[in-house]
């Protein structure tokens, strides 16, 4: 098996260590595996050049895990084709979106395909953030003797801090604390101090863990217990490629800080990189060897 193959089923199975190396993420970016990893966070809001039918339009584009043709787009949004693809011209001479043409099946001209831009998805004030900490993670990963060690001492003590000063704030109101009938008729009485309650406790935390990163546009996606999290979006997606060491190292150390201010065990957390299509995953438990 090939090294990049090799490389790409551990992470799959989730036997690969903490993070994928650098030289991975280069043949998965370059190789045929270019859709593996998440997609860019959303922009909170759209650029004011945009007419709101327009700014509309790429919201749905964005949202989309391939490029779209305009009769898609049209069914999607129940628009007639030739409104969309008026609006689709706009979004390209805008820098918003891209178009290229399908691959040819047949006689006829190939269809075309619309892709919103990376910078038609980030406002300008996330673009210069992410450009600050491109830098940040390049200087990091230049001088540092342990770039991984200290990206996740960094993460822990953000995670710490988020909990403290933003997570505190909406206890009183938070669901999770608060469970529906559904989940109370579901959950077994459980009394302090016992495992059953302990384990409660600790689910309940990484839930407040998995909010957490949905807040900072991570699109998380968790299962029931929030062991295994989807994190189908990422807020620094090119410095992640340029410096995952450094980049994810801080995501995963923000993990382990937030479920260590929450009392929970941080230990045995892995976070591995552009693990499957659309998305890395971070596990918030322990993985069984």
């Amino acid at each position: 098996m090939r090294p990049a193959a090799k490389d790409r089923d551990k992470a799959l199975d989730g036997t690969a260590p903490d993070f994928i190396t650098l030289e991975t993420v280069k043949i998965i970016r370059n190789g045929s595996e270019v859709e593996y990893g998440p997609q860019p966070s959303l922009a909170r809001r759209r650029r004011t050049r945009l007419t709101p039918a327009q700014a509309a339009l790429l919201d749905h584009l964005a949202d989309q895990p391939e490029p779209c043709t305009v009769t898609a787009l049209a069914e999607l949004m129940h628009q007639h084709p030739n409104t969309v693809r008026e609006h689709l011209d706009a979004l390209v001479a805008a820098g918003a979106a891209t178009r290229a043409a399908a691959p040819s099946t047949g006689r006829g001209r190939p269809a075309w395909l619309y892709t919103a831009t990376t910078e038609s998805r980030l406002s300008d004030d996330a673009q210069e953030y992410a450009s600050l900490a491109a830098a940040l993670a390049g200087q990091i990963a230049r001088t540092s003797a342990d770039p991984a060690g200290d990206a996740d001492a960094a993460g822990m003590e953000w995670g710490r801090d988020l909990v403290r000063t933003v997570m505190a704030a909406t206890d009183d109101a938070s669901t999770d604390d608060a469970p529906d009938a559904t989940d109370r008729r579901r959950a077994a009485p459980s009394t302090p101090g016992s495992p059953e309650h302990a384990a409660s406790a600790e689910v309940r935390a990484r839930r407040r863990v998995v909010a957490l990163f949905d807040e900072l546009g991570f699109a998380p996606q968790a299962d029931d217990d929030a062991a295994v999290v989807r994190l189908r979006r990422c807020p620094l997606l090119a410095a992640a490629h340029q410096h995952p060491e450094v980049v994810c190292g801080v995501h995963l150390g923000l993990a382990r800080g937030a479920l260590a201010e929450l009392g929970v065990p941080a230990e045995g957390l892995t976070l591995l990189p552009f693990a499957e299509r659309g998305a890395c995953r971070l596990h918030l438990t322990a993985v069984p060897e």
